[in-house]
């Protein structure tokens, strides 16, 4: 079974305060991408993992997270699986939560487990803060930890978005470290219904203040966005990937290194 994992860049995205469990509660819409990965999956004689593509550091990977996971919870025969990296890590893409989501749908389909949807929900939840969304995809408002899901109407018709990961792996520690927390703001839910034009003056993302002053190239990269006529453009998640929104293609000038990214999508 071959299945490619999407990603997801956030439409704004607040810190609101600490939790008791350590967790931050926050609110953010996230919108899925056509920019995959690869997920080979088969019955095998032993359990194996294998990558390609971009290099995945260290054992933390959510696929064989996934795999035990649901191990758990239901019988689950040995498998192989095979791994090629493209969506990039520490981008804010999400590219490693879907990889988790998509083994957990693959092993689903492949043994027939009757594992349901809300089991599939609250896999993922387990798995990781932003899983819950790859289990639908789309367009959905998160909240909680990132963990609690619904969809959102918003029309993107003929709009493309215009995708740039520079190569800087912002960790989420570094993200989160200069965080200030505040309830004091409109929801996204609210904002998301304005009109595409008035986000860039009112949907934000709280990690920017965090990581633009350490990383001046990714606030220089949001500026030129705008300046090439993105109607809308943000950092993803924690950072680093930015993204602009704009009416069409047009020639973006902006110096791409040899491990970064560019990329036009339709939506």
């Amino acid at each position: 079974m071959i299945k490619f994992p999407t990603c997801k860049i956030n439409l704004g995205l607040h810190i609101l305060f600490k939790r008791t469990d350590g967790f931050h509660e926050l609110e953010t819409a996230m919108l899925e991408l056509p920019i995959h990965d690869l997920l080979e999956l088969i019955p095998a004689e032993k359990d194996s993992f294998t990558t390609s593509g971009l290099v995945i550091p260290g054992n933390g990977n959510l696929c064989l997270k996934a795999l035990e996971l649901i191990r758990t919870s239901y019988s689950v025969p040995k498998v192989a699986i095979h791994l090629h990296k493209n969506i990039p890590l520490g981008g804010g893409l999400a590219g490693g939560s879907s990889n988790g989501v998509f083994i957990l749908k693959m092993l689903n389909e492949q043994f027939n487990l009757g594992v349901s949807y809300f089991k599939l929900l609250e896999m993922s939840a387990i798995l990781g803060s932003d899983c819950a969304f790859f289990v639908d995809g789309g367009l959905q408002l998160c909240s909680g930890r990132g963990e609690i899901v619904s969809p959102l109407n918003f029309s993107f018709k003929n709009k493309w978005i215009c995708i740039v990961n520079l190569g800087i792996h912002v960790s989420t520690q570094e993200a989160f470290s200069h965080v200030k927390p505040s309830t004091d703001k409109i929801s996204i839910h609210h904002l998301i219904a304005l009109p595409l034009h008035e986000w860039k003056y009112n949907l934000l993302n709280d990690f920017e203040l965090s990581v633009f002053p350490n990383h001046p190239i990714l606030a220089k990269l949001k500026e030129e966005l705008y300046k090439f006529g993105a109607i809308y453009a943000s950092m993803s998640g924690s950072g680093s990937t930015i993204y602009g929104i704009f009416e069409q293609q047009v020639q973006f000038d902006f110096p791409i290194p040899e491990n970064g990214f560019m990329k036009w999508v339709k939506i």
